[in-house]
């Protein structure tokens, strides 16, 4: 089993969940996030005057996959986000060694989505 997490530009939430249902993903948990990447932050224009904006809004995507369903679940949010332009994203894996659900104690593969 993986977690697969992505940090992502908040507007692609809906066609990355979409597109992970499509390929089978159901579990999803998500959170808002602050970061930057090599963009180190953006100037914006309010009311006139310029302000660093040093942290931009992101969204934070988990989600647990079988170890069969991994490449297809990161095509699927990498093929839905990529614009080509900075500030796209960035997806990374971690080995998940168990998952446990607790409403019925069901563990591992069983356990996941």
């Amino acid at each position: 089993m993986k977690l697969i997490t992505a940090v992502l530009q908040p507007g692609t939430l809906e066609p990355v969940k979409t597109a992970l249902n499509a390929v089978g993903v159901k579990g999803l948990t998500v959170v808002d996030a602050r970061g930057h990447g090599s963009q180190i932050g953006k100037v914006e224009v309010y009311r006139a005057r310029e302000v660093r904006v040093d942290f931009v809004p992101k969204i934070r995507i988990e989600t647990v996959v079988a170890d069969e369903q991994l490449d297809a679940a990161i095509e699927a949010i990498s093929e839905t986000v990529r614009t080509g332009s900075i500030g796209d994203g960035k997806i990374w894996v971690t080995d998940v060694l168990d998952v446990v659900r607790v409403r019925t104690g069901e563990t591992g593969d069983a356990a996941v989505n």
